[in-house]
């Protein structure tokens, strides 16, 4: 795990030739939504990719997480069916909705059930390099995306610029954020981390959240600034040293939202002592939230590496699978 998230620039770099020579086809009718379907370290770059692109699409962009998909579901649709190993059994099935809806489905994996299916079927799909963790390719998922929505023409085609100047940032941050990290990671240690984010980088949030779950193998949970205003921060009666806070940041956040924090840690702070702000780097959505996965990636391996855990192993997953499979 820790060489693969070293080598995040190069799977970004790789990830952009692969998507400059994606062969997709047109749809057929306008596209009035588009869903995209997926679960885990598959599904993480929908969410976040979905947010990107609201402030530029003309159509909605949903993120499906489920064995099924939605009644308006149609021929109008644009069906994404991301899953790594191509043998997710919910994005399967949700797969398989989609095509008896004859929506216009690509789609993104290694192989599996789901690139056999498209070939039979005829259904573009983006073949990625296989044999990793689904989590540590992120890279691939995320930048594939960008490409079918730029494709489809619902998104323009600034984003490889941007891309490529996120590679450059951390590549040229690297050794500063490994500092950092693992500064953030000691004051993890033995702690349940609270993640707060601000509305439109919800997907970063889940993302470390999901990190810290699988490669540290502790439990933490995750809100977004203002939603959390409204209803968790009553819930900061009372301390717990077991606490730590993190806020993930970024300077152009709404400078209305900005004041909501200052206040949130004048709150947090009257029950816990151990918050930290990370904020992000870059001039773009896209810069930011590379820059931030990948520092709070090594966040989640430092930690695993303190815990002296097997960040790559997830036998409880391979459990309910093998469980369910056997069923």
């Amino acid at each position: 795990m820790k060489d693969l998230i070293a080598k995040f620039s190069k799977q970004l770099i790789e990830a952009v030739a692969i998507g400059e020579g994606a062969q997709l086809t047109p749809s057929n009718v306008p596209i009035k939504n588009v869903m995209i379907t997926g679960l885990g370290g598959s599904g993480i770059g929908g969410t976040i990719v979905s947010e990107i692109a609201a402030n530029q699409s003309p159509v909605p962009i949903l993120v499906n997480k489920d064995y099924f998909l939605p009644k308006f579901i149609s021929e109008e649709s644009l069906v994404i069916v991301s899953s790594y190993s191509g043998n997710t059994e919910e994005t399967v099935n949700a797969m398989e909705i989609a095509m008896n809806c004859n929506a216009k489905i690509v789609c993104i994996t290694s192989g599996g059930k789901i690139l056999e299916m498209a070939k039979a079927h005829q259904i573009d799909h983006i073949v990625l390099p296989p044999g990793m963790p689904p989590r540590s390719c992120l890279g691939y998922s995320f930048t594939q995306l960008l490409f079918v929505l730029n494709h489809l023409g619902l998104i323009g085609s600034d984003f490889k610029q941007q891309l490529n100047n996120a590679i450059s940032l951390i590549d040229l941050e690297e050794k500063n954020i490994n500092i950092y990290a693992q500064e953030l990671a000691k004051k993890l240690m033995n702690k349940v981390p609270i993640i707060y984010c601000t509305a439109g980088n919800e997907g970063v949030a889940i993302r470390f959240r999901q990190q810290i779950n699988e490669n540290s193998k502790m439990l933490c949970w995750h809100h977004v600034i203002p939603e959390m205003n409204h209803n968790e921060l009553v819930g900061w009666t009372q301390k717990n040293e077991q606490w730590a806070v993190v806020f993930l940041r970024n300077d152009n956040d709404y400078e209305r939202t900005q004041k909501r924090i200052e206040i949130n840690k004048e709150v947090i702070s009257k029950y816990c002592n151990n918050i930290t702000e990370i904020y992000s780097k870059g001039h773009s959505t896209i810069e930011r939230t590379i820059y931030m996965i990948h520092l709070c990636d090594w966040v989640s391996w430092y930690l695993s590496d303190l815990r002296k855990v097997d960040a790559t192993e997830v036998n409880v997953i391979n459990y309910l699978k093998s469980t369910l499979a056997g069923k």
